[in-house]
């Protein structure tokens, strides 16, 4: 059976074209034969054919009928069906190309051409089964490129938030509960999971400009000189500037460059106000100060829950986009145990 070329399972209700067939394709093919629908589905049950040669014209259930219920199955929808018929009418070899069959052989059978015409349908068969396993294989192999890049990508934005948040001991962790926090707004915003994914990296780098701020200036302990705090209020734009080369994440530095902008316009870098500001960067704006004061400084502990929930509310409209601002205060409200805070 192994130096056979293909299986194949000839249905014909005319027990002599049935056998006619039979001799023509057993030299080269392995063939079984089922005089009608019934006893075909039998024998595919036991061995699905490579190729089905199916009569057009059986009685109680016809090719056509036949080869719905085959298309129906799974397993049996991509095996190449040939019709054969004794009807030289084109209409009917329209409706059988229409109803997907690949060929049509003609009574009386002619040996070379029904082996060509088989050999033809089951190298094509096996053409296309080959082409779309390839087409998986490169759609597996690039998913697991992309899976890599991504676990990159994302082990690399992590590191640029901690060496970050580094430069000054009392930011540790900051980054990340920023994002965190971001990723908890937009979701109750009704973002969608990519709008969030995007969000959680925009508020992982919101803060990425501080790299350029002198050491001295952000450890500082003391109060910032005009000159020191004209200095640190440039990290938003220096961050956009970093951010605007990473082209694969498009406007990743929306949060860098505008999460110190206020509702009310009288933020910077840019003034901007209400909805003109990015929507990303309201939503890290809020997070922003949130942690900001859920968290350790040099010269204080974290703020309790109700003095945090007290100037939260305070610049809704103001500092904040109300409609944020309220979500971050529901979610204070649910933080009943105060867990949303530097450890």
């Amino acid at each position: 059976m192994s130096s056979k070329q293909g299986y194949i399972l000839v249905v014909e209700d005319d027990k002599e074209s049935r056998l006619e067939a039979e001799k023509i394709l057993q030299k080269q093919f392995t063939v079984s034969l089922a005089e009608n629908a019934e006893e075909a589905l039998e024998i595919i049950k036991k061995r699905i054919p490579d190729v089905l040669l199916l009569e057009a014209d059986m009685p109680v259930v016809n090719g056509f009928e036949f080869m719905k219920l085959l298309q129906a199955n799974v397993e049996m929808s991509s095996v190449p069906v040939i019709f054969l018929t004794t009807d030289y009418n084109q209409s009917v070899e329209v409706k059988g190309f229409e109803a997907g069959a690949q060929d049509f052989i003609r009574r009386p059978f002619v040996a070379e051409i029904m082996i060509q015409r088989v050999s033809r349908v089951l190298e094509l068969s096996r053409l296309q089964k080959h082409l779309q396993d390839e087409v998986f294989l490169q759609t597996k192999r690039a998913e697991e490129r992309r899976k890599q890049v991504e676990r990159l990508s994302n082990q690399i934005i992590n590191a640029l938030a901690e060496s970050i948040d580094a430069k000054d001991s009392y930011t540790n962790g900051h980054s990340m509960r920023v994002a965190q926090y971001s990723v908890k707004i937009a979701e109750r915003a009704g973002k969608s999971k990519e709008e969030q994914e995007r969000i959680h990296y925009m508020g992982l780098l919101h803060d990425i400009g501080k790299i350029g701020i002198p050491d001295s200036i952000i450890t500082k302990n003391s109060s910032l000189s005009d000159k020191e705090y004209y200095v640190t209020r440039k990290h938003p734009e220096i961050g956009a500037e970093i951010l605007a080369n990473i082209s694969e994440i498009p406007d990743l530095g929306i949060g860098a460059r505008w999460h110190h902008e206020r509702y009310d316009g009288t933020g910077y870098p840019d003034g901007l106000k209400g909805e003109k500001i990015p929507e990303e960067a309201r939503i890290i704006a809020v997070a922003d100060a949130y942690d900001a004061m859920a968290s350790k400084r040099s010269y204080r502990d974290v703020l309790p829950q109700q003095v945090v929930y007290g100037e939260i509310k305070k610049g809704k409209g103001t500092q904040f986009d109300p409609v944020f601002a309220d979500i971050m205060l529901v979610l204070m409200e649910e933080d009943t145990a105060y867990t949303m805070r530097e450890k």
